[in-house]
């Protein structure tokens, strides 16, 4: 037989489409919820049985087909959403690969019944196999029902890849709760087996939202976070974050939403790690609900089949707005900040005395093993005594203040005593205040650190023999575009052809790392994202390591001035919330949680 070239039936250009568009029952649920949410519905009913393998049935209350649509709604390529070049480049809806619904047509036995507001009654479609009946008069309201009875009953092969019951149900609750934090104004239920799952009312509400976060992402989320609403150069970006505080094991509470339509981006991940990197314990995971708008011009949905991936059209600037945006919200997380609500008191830390850390502590200079030299509280043993000596200055009789002075209270309160040379215990107006003095100390310092060096020319070393390494041309291309970038962090690099650099110089704190490989990730990023923070991670660190030998160490035993003048410290850094390792600096217990320890009151 000659292996000639041959047009295949439609019926199985429809079943490899949906090989590549139908993964599993959850597939399913996807396309017909997107579908439903783009015809305008306020309410969708999800009902499956045995995980969407026996059936799955999609209800809304939209505008419904009339019957010429419902004939072409299962054929391939026909959409009421695109009509032309610029639709396609500029979505609006939750998008179209004109591939979904038949595809899903022949792989199941599948029922349509639809009415539009202006129809006297609805109509009916029944296909099985891909063949459909006629279309005939039905009962239904005003909206859609779409059923998939025994999903891949003709194509055996591809139904022996699905896992268990439990497993496909899994997928669908998951799926509903990410669509659900994406449009608080639709109600969703879920039934399985018969069963209520989910159920929950729509509306913009905030307290509606409030209780829809709480019920799916629970409500020590909700308590734990705070809401960020970032806006310019045409993008926005808004939504909830938890404090760094508050992470998890896994990346299972992270939804993010681009234009309205849920995304799982290698760009956009990237910039969230990159923005929690000073404040998150290794190995831990931040949480947060973030949507993302910008022109939908800028973004093409339709790189990927299930358009969880997506491409910008301006990466740099969008990765750059993106880590912007959640740094300097997480910058904020601070004692007595607004992140703070349950210690936000209004007090002016700004009316404190100042602490002049440029007499307080040594200038970031360099000694001859090319690293920075570390502050000067590092050879005084931590002495708040001895630097606030030295930087020529009094703070007020903090020994005899207390809550009920009638004065100020700052956020974390007064020090009231030190417990095994390691806790300071406060009093606030909400109760009792328990502060990690080294780590809070090494969170102080490092951000000195980092400031100074920001404010400061880097310094450079010439290498005695220079590196030389073979790169892609692209990645040379890159050297050249990035030089004022690269010079400016330290780095003297030239293009030595087509596919190889020479590094001539490096900034004085990398001079001890591995140089080669720093710039290949580096360069790797910068190809593949179009920007990269590993030089600037990487000279953080090293500060941070140095931060942490050069505060204040465990059994160090500090007066209640030098405690003080520590607590305020705090309230004028920012990211002082937790340490530079990610771990918490500070941990309040009001009277209410002391009262129950205690069992007063009952």
């Amino acid at each position: 037989m000659e292996n000639r070239i041959q047009k295949l039936p439609d019926l199985l250009v429809d079943q490899i489409a949906a090989g590549e568009v139908i993964e599993r029952p959850a597939s399913v649920v996807k396309e017909l919820i997107e579908n439903s949410i783009d015809a305008g519905a306020t309410r969708i009913t999800v009902e499956i049985e045995q995980g969407g393998k026996k059936l799955i049935r999609v209800t809304d209350n939209g505008f419904g087909l009339n019957q010429q649509d419902m004939e072409l709604s299962i054929q391939r390529h026909a959409t009421s959403k695109i009509h032309n070049l610029e639709d396609l480049e500029s979505l609006h809806s939750l998008g179209f690969r004109g591939e979904a619904l038949p595809s899903i047509v022949s792989i199941c036995r599948f029922s349509l019944i639809s009415k539009t507001e202006e129809s006297s009654h609805a109509y009916q479609l029944n296909c099985s196999g891909g063949k459909c009946d006629g279309i005939k008069p039905a009962q239904h309201t005003t909206g859609t029902t779409i059923e998939v009875r025994d999903l891949f009953y003709n194509t055996p092969a591809r139904r022996r890849f699905l896992k268990t019951d439990k497993t496909e149900f899994l997928r669908i609750d998951e799926l509903i709760k990410n669509i659900s934090l994406s449009r608080f104004d639709i109600g969703f239920t879920l039934i399985h087996n018969g069963k209520i799952v989910r159920n929950s009312q729509g509306g913009e509400d905030q307290n509606l939202k409030k209780a829809r976060i709480s019920q799916l992402c629970g409500k020590e989320f909700f308590d734990n976070s705070f809401y960020i609403d970032e806006n310019r150069h045409g993008m926005r970006l808004y939504g909830w974050v938890a404090k760094p505080s508050w992470n998890r094991a896994s990346a299972d509470r992270q939804f993010f939403y681009i234009n309205g339509r849920m995304i799982k981006d290698k760009l956009i991940g990237h910039a969230v790690r990159q923005a929690y990197q000073d404040v998150l314990f290794h190995g831990r995971f931040p949480a947060f609900i973030l949507y993302f708008d910008l022109n939908p011009a800028l973004v093409d949905v339709n790189v990927h089949p299930t358009k969880h991936e997506v491409r910008f059209r301006e990466s740099q600037q969008v990765h750059g707005f993106i880590f912007g945006s959640l740094n300097h919200a997480l910058s904020q997380t601070r004692p007595g900040s607004e992140l703070n609500s349950t210690n936000s008191l209004g007090f002016n830390t700004a009316n404190l005395p100042q602490i002049d850390y440029s007499k307080m502590q040594s200038s970031m200079s360099f000694n001859p093993s090319g690293s920075y030299g570390s502050p000067r509280v590092a050879e005084t043993g931590g002495s708040y005594l001895k630097t606030i000596a030295e930087a020529g200055m009094q703070l007020p009789d903090f020994e005899n203040t207390s809550v009920e002075s009638g004065e100020d209270i700052p956020p974390l309160g007064f020090a009231k005593a030190q417990l095994h040379g390691v806790f300071i215990i406060a009093e606030n107006k909400q109760g009792m205040v328990i502060v990690d003095m080294h780590a809070a100390h090494e969170r102080i310092t490092y951000e000195w650190m980092k400031n100074s060096m920001q404010e400061s020319e880097i310094r450079s070393q010439s290498l005695l023999v220079p590196i030389a390494m073979s790169v892609s041309e692209r990645e040379t291309h890159a050297v050249e575009e990035y030089s004022e970038w690269f010079q400016k962090l330290g780095f003297e690099i030239q293009p030595a052809s087509k596919e190889s650099i020479i590094i001539r110089k490096v900034p004085s704190i990398l001079i001890k790392t591995d140089i080669e490989e720093l710039i290949k990730d580096v360069l790797s990023e910068i190809v593949t994202l179009g920007s990269s923070r590993k030089i600037e991670a990487g000279m953080n660190e090293i500060l941070a390591s140095m931060a942490c030998h050069g505060s204040v160490q465990a059994n160090r035993q500090m007066t209640i001035v030098e405690m003080n003048a520590l607590l305020r410290e705090m309230e004028k850094t920012e990211r002082a919330d937790q340490c530079n390792h990610g771990r918490p600096t500070w941990v309040q217990l009001d009277m209410k949680q002391m009262d129950k320890l205690f069992l007063r009151g009952q």
